[in-house]
């Protein structure tokens, strides 16, 4: 059982971030507190003119192996894991002439900081911290006698609690220090269990898994204010997107800002900006207009006119750097977030307008090519697969219909299944020109998605005081196979003109029948793209 106060007589500190060290080591002194270190961290306080007693002095062992075995001794996790009350714990101890420790200060070996900047394996195996994590499981164990750190952070709060307790730290405040503790090493070994899998792993899936990562931000509420929810920073070096963004300026980002930004960023990563410029405006982390254009502002009115009502109060993603012209018209409705690459000055001045108006820079666009993998929880456990890294452009077509696609209407077919791989099954979207002119998603029937995404067109024909609905000669792309012709018919009666699907149906001959007798070219991919 937890003591309610334990006074602190002696600390062992041992660090890589010294940040603050000589302050709190200070602090720490000032109280009577005996100091005891290792290595880089000795060295600080010395220079500090802190006196303070070398690890090596308590083990009787010098440092070896450059650094990898100095705290691996009876002398150090005795004092970490000797239980105060236990009488032949205290026997052992005065047998053995080991002092016990009160405070453990360690924060780890910048393991993740080492894979992040693409290191050597051999620089990365040598950051994979030892005699850290052992120190702080030892004294988060025995936290009943024991206060351990491993947050600078926590550095200030424990100052003040030794100065309001007369040197002494309370059972709440340990019991919080060792399940951080505990959360910090298994994170850590997280990060260096799914590197080594990575970089040495088989293919098979493993026999253990673990997810970890750092407190990035703490939000307001989920995805409904009754729910709690935060953001959490994975270790390593992560694609470009919402977890490496710099906001800019705006109100502090949701759950559903995250969840939808990351959709977007996403989508609109899938247009090489080298070869176009692109925008995507997502609502509920679906699609509601994408395009192509000669310029942001070109791509932006394109992709509005799919679904502006529907756009209002999403997110706007670019895969180009803001600029000015498009920034002036984006601000004229309202819109939650705009995330890209980068912005010119000019055109962060004209964000800053709207000040409740997030603006993000990623500092670059996420490969769509790039291996990865998505974790959903589930009760009792977790789904986890690779990230989807199919992409169109490598995709041998493989034409079925008697008509093969026009040129423009294989680079529509192309563009209308870059869309259709993000948004939610099932899944059908119209394009024509480079511009999505109707989206259908997340039905329970495909031929409902299909009429619902004809439907859009329709309206959007309307809006336009057009005749005749923009699916007409439009290409459609279907995210899954037709199960039945029907589906592919809804999209031949609003006058789309060529089709770009999976195949692999029972019925394959018998909608690609469908689509000679309709007149339509159509083409299979060989890949689904389901996003549930």
């Amino acid at each position: 059982m937890a003591h309610d106060q334990v006074r602190v007589s002696r600390a062992l500190l041992s660090v890589s971030d010294k940040t603050g060290l000589v302050d709190f080591a200070r602090a720490l002194h000032a109280r009577g507190i005996a100091l005891v270190s290792t290595g880089g961290t000795h060295r600080a306080l010395q220079e500090a003119g802190l006196p303070v007693t070398e690890v090596a002095d308590l083990t009787g062992f010098p440092e070896m192996m450059d650094g990898r075995v100095k705290t691996l001794h009876p002398a150090v996790h005795g004092g970490l894991l000797a239980i105060r009350d236990n009488p032949e714990h205290q026997a052992a101890l005065a047998a053995h002439g080991i002092g016990a420790i009160d405070l453990l200060v360690v924060n780890l070996y910048p393991f993740e900081a080492t894979i992040a900047a693409d290191r050597s394996d051999a620089d990365c195996i040598e950051n994979i911290d030892i005699g850290g994590p052992a120190m702080i499981r030892a004294a988060a164990k025995n936290h009943a006698d024991v206060a351990v750190v491993t947050d600078v952070s926590d550095y200030a709060g424990v100052l003040a609690a030794l100065e309001a307790q007369d040197g002494a730290l309370g059972a709440d405040l340990r019991r919080s220090l060792a399940q951080k503790a505990f959360a910090r090493t298994a994170s850590y070994d997280a990060a260096i269990a799914n590197w080594m899998a990575g970089r040495f792993g088989a293919d098979a899936p493993a026999r253990f898994r673990a997810f970890g990562g750092a407190l990035g931000q703490e939000l307001r509420y989920g995805e409904n204010p009754h729910q709690s929810a935060a953001f959490y920073r994975a270790p390593g070096k992560v694609r470009a997107g919402v977890a490496t963004a710099r906001q800019v300026q705006g109100k502090e980002l949701s759950y559903n800002n995250f969840n939808d930004t990351d959709a977007a960023y996403e989508c609109v990563a899938e247009f090489d900006p080298a070869r176009t410029a692109a925008v995507a405006i997502i609502k509920h982390a679906n699609p509601c207009g994408v395009a192509e254009g000669a310029s942001l502002l070109d791509a932006y009115e394109r992709a509005l006119s799919c679904d502006p009502t529907s756009a209002f109060g999403g997110i706007v993603a670019l895969n180009r750097t803001l600029d000015a012209e498009a920034a002036r018209r984006i601000v004229e409705i309202f819109t939650e977030v705009i995330i890209a690459p980068d912005a010119t000055p000019e055109a962060a001045a004209i964000v800053s307008g709207k000040k409740n108006l997030r603006l993000l820079l990623a500092g670059g666009v996420p490969d769509p090519r790039a291996v990865g993998e998505t974790v959903r929880t589930l009760a009792g456990g977790l789904l986890v697969q690779s990230r989807d890294a199919a992409v169109v452009d490598d995709m041998p077509l493989k034409v079925v219909t008697k008509r093969a696609p026009s040129e423009a209407e294989l680079a529509d077919l192309r563009f209308a299944y870059r869309v259709a791989k993000h948004v939610k099954s099932n899944a059908i979207v119209y394009a024509k020109a480079g511009a999505t002119v109707g989206i259908g998603a997340g039905q329970m029937s495909r031929v409902d998605s299909s009429r619902i995404a004809a439907w859009k067109a329709a309206e959007g024909a309307k809006r336009l005081g057009l005749s005749e609905s923009l699916a007409v000669g439009s290409v459609v792309a279907s995210d899954a196979f037709f199960p039945f012709a029907d589906g592919l018919m809804a999209a031949a009666e609003a006058g789309a003109t060529a089709v770009i699907q999976p195949g692999g149906s029972m019925r394959d001959a018998d909608v690609v029948a469908a689509a000679d007798e309709a007149g339509l070219a159509m083409v299979l991919t060989g890949h689904r793209h389901f996003r549930h």
